[in-house]
C-alpha cells in the first residue's frame, strides 16, 4: 500500500466533483479525484442528462419528419427509424464529452484515480480497484458521489425488461408497450422519447398530478399537451408490483386492472449514493432521508470533510452540484463561496420544454405572499409561429408591493434557454418593470418574457 498527499481529494467524478476539482486546481491546490467508473462525468454525463437529451433531440427530429416537415414545404418519402444509428450517436456524444473532461484534468494537472474511494479516518482515503488498494491523504476531502435510482417495493428490477433510466437509454428495440412508473422529469422525458419512436406509453403516478413540486398551472398544461401527443396518464395510481413474465411484464396496481407491457421504466426519483463511503470511520451520520448533513459552508461534522451535490439537501440537479463544487472550493481557498438556492432553475426537456425558477404560484398562495401574475401565450409570438411551435406560455410572478420578480415558469419552445434570462434578472433583484423596459430583439421567443412582464401590470401589447 502506497500513500500520496494532496491538498484536496474529491471522491466522485460527476458534475459536482469534476468541477470542484478543476476549480481547486485553478486556485493552486494539489488535487486528486477518485472515480470508480472508467470515464469521468458521473451519472449525468454517462447515463443521465446528456444521453437523454441526445435521444430527445433525435426522437424529436424523427417525429418531425413524420408529422410536420410537410407544412414547411419539405417533402420526404417513407420515414424509417434506424435505432442502432440513433443509439450510436448518443454514445459518440457521451464519449466525446468524457474525453473532454479527461483533457481538462490533464490541463489542470489533476491526479485521477480509478477505483472505489472510502474514508479511512481523518484525512485519509482508501482507493480500491482491480489492482489492489492504495491510501491517499489530504488536508481536505470532498464527497461528491451523486445519487442512484430509487427503488419501489414490489417492483422486481432485472436490468432488462424492468429497469431504470439507465436501461431506458439503450433499449435494443422500440417496445410496443412501455409502462413508466413516475411522472417526474426523468419518466416524462424518456417516456416521450419512446412514444415518439413508436411505443404506446402509459405513465403511472401515485399523486393526482404530474411533475410534483412544479407550478401546478404549468404542470396541468403540460399534461394536456402530452396527452394530446399520445401519452396515457393514470394518476392517483399506486403500483403494487411489477414482474417479468418471459419476454413480457405485468404491472399490478391498487384498485385497478393489471397492465401487460413489453418493458417497465421505474422513475420514482433518486436517492443519495452513500454506499460504503466509510462515513462511520469519521463519525458522520446520515439524516432521515439518507443525506449527509452539512453546514452553510458544506462542512460535515468530521473536520476537513465536505459534501456537495445529490448527497446533501436540495434539488438533485447537475447544475446545483456544480455551483456547490465551486462554492466549497472558493470557501476553502478564498474564504467565501455562495449558492443562491432560491434561484436554481429546473428544466424538463420534452416538447415543448418546461422551465422554472423561483417560487411557484402554489407556494406563494400557501405562504400568504401578495403577488401579481402576468402571462403571455406563445400563440401570440411571431417567432413561435415562424418555427411552428406555439403551445405554451410564459408565466411571471411578482411581489404585489415591491414588484420584485419571485418566480418565472415557462412551457414552450426553447424554455430551457429562455429561463436563463429570468435567472439573471432575479439574481440582481429585478422587478417586472425592469424586465418590461428591456429592449428585446424582434422577432424572438425572448419577447414573450418581456410581454409577460408587461402583463404583470396589465399592459401586454400583443395579448
Amino acid at each position: 500500500m502506497s500513500a500520496s498527499l494532496f491538498d484536496l481529494i474529491v471522491i466522485g467524478g460527476g458534475p459536482g466533483g469534476y468541477v470542484a476539482a478543476i476549480r481547486a486546481a485553478q486556485l493552486g491546490l494539489n488535487v486528486a479525484c477518485v472515480e470508480k467508473e472508467p470515464v469521468l462525468g458521473g451519472t449525468c454525463l454517462r447515463v443521465g442528462c446528456i444521453p437523454s437529451k441526445v435521444l430527445l433531440e433525435s426522437s424529436e427530429r424523427f417525429h418531425a419528419a413524420q408529422t410536420s416537415l410537410a407544412a414547411h414545404g419539405v417533402k420526404v418519402g417513407a420515414v424509417a427509424l434506424d435505432l442502432p444509428t440513433l443509439l450510436k450517436r448518443k454514445d459518440t456524444v457521451v464519449s466525446t464529452l468524457t474525453k473532454g473532461i479527461e483533457a481538462l484534468f490533464k490541463k489542470n494537472k489533476i491526479s485521477r484515480y480509478q477505483g472505489h474511494g472510502r474514508l479511512a479516518g481523518a484525512g485519509k482515503v482508501l482507493v480500491t480497484s482491480g489492482g489492489g488498494t492504495m491510501e491517499l491523504s489530504a488536508s481536505h476531502i470532498l464527497l461528491a458521489t451523486g445519487s442512484k435510482s430509487a427503488s419501489l417495493p414490489g417492483v422486481e428490477l432485472d436490468g432488462d425488461r424492468i429497469g431504470t433510466s439507465t436501461e431506458a437509454l439503450g433499449y435494443p428495440e422500440v417496445p410496443r408497450r412501455l409502462v413508466v412508473i413516475g411522472a417526474g422529469y426523468i419518466g416524462l422525458e424518456l417516456g416521450c422519447v419512446w412514444q415518439r419512436l413508436g411505443a404506446k406509453v402509459t405513465v403511472l403516478e401515485f399523486l393526482d398530478r404530474i411533475l410534483p413540486g412544479m407550478d401546478s398551472e404549468i404542470a396541468g398544461e403540460a399534461q394536456r399537451l402530452f396527452t394530446r401527443q399520445g401519452l396515457e396518464f393514470r394518476l392517483g395510481t399506486r403500483v403494487k408490483a411489477a414482474r417479468r413474465r418471459g419476454d413480457a411484464c405485468l404491472v399490478e396496481v391498487e384498485n385497478g386492472d393489471s397492465i401487460e407491457c413489453d418493458r417497465v421504466l421505474l422513475a420514482v426519483g433518486r436517492v443519495p449514493n452513500t454506499d460504503d463511503l466509510g462515513l462511520d470511520a469519521v463519525g458522520i451520520t446520515l439524516d432521515e432521508r439518507g443525506r449527509i448533513p452539512v453546514d452553510e459552508q458544506f462542512a460535515t461534522r468530521a473536520p476537513g470533510v465536505f459534501a456537495i451535490g445529490d448527497v446533501i439537501r436540495g434539488p438533485m440537479l447537475a447544475h446545483k452540484a456544480e455551483e456547490e463544487g465551486v462554492a466549497v472550493v472558493e470557501q476553502l481557498v478564498k474564504g467565501h463561496g455562495h449558492v443562491d438556492y432560491q434561484l436554481i432553475p429546473g428544466v424538463v426537456y420534452t416538447h415543448p420544454e418546461i422551465a422554472t425558477v423561483g417560487q411557484s404560484e402554489d407556494a406563494l398562495k400557501q405562504a400568504g405572499t401578495p403577488y401579481r401574475k402576468g402571462t403571455f401565450p406563445f400563440l401570440a409570438s411571431g417567432r413561435a409561429r415562424s418555427v411552428g411551435s406555439t403551445d405554451g406560455k410564459v408565466k411571471m410572478l411578482a411581489h404585489a408591493e415591491t414588484d420584485r420578480v419571485l418566480g418565472v415558469h415557462i412551457i414552450g419552445p426553447n424554455a430551457g434557454e429562455l429561463i436563463g434570462e429570468a435567472c439573471a434578472a432575479m439574481a440582481f433583484g429585478a422587478s417586472s418593470e425592469d424586465l418590461a423596459r428591456v429592449c428585446h430583439p424582434h422577432p424572438t421567443l425572448s419577447e414573450a418574457l418581456k410581454e409577460a412582464a408587461l402583463a404583470v401590470d396589465g399592459r401586454a401589447i400583443h395579448a
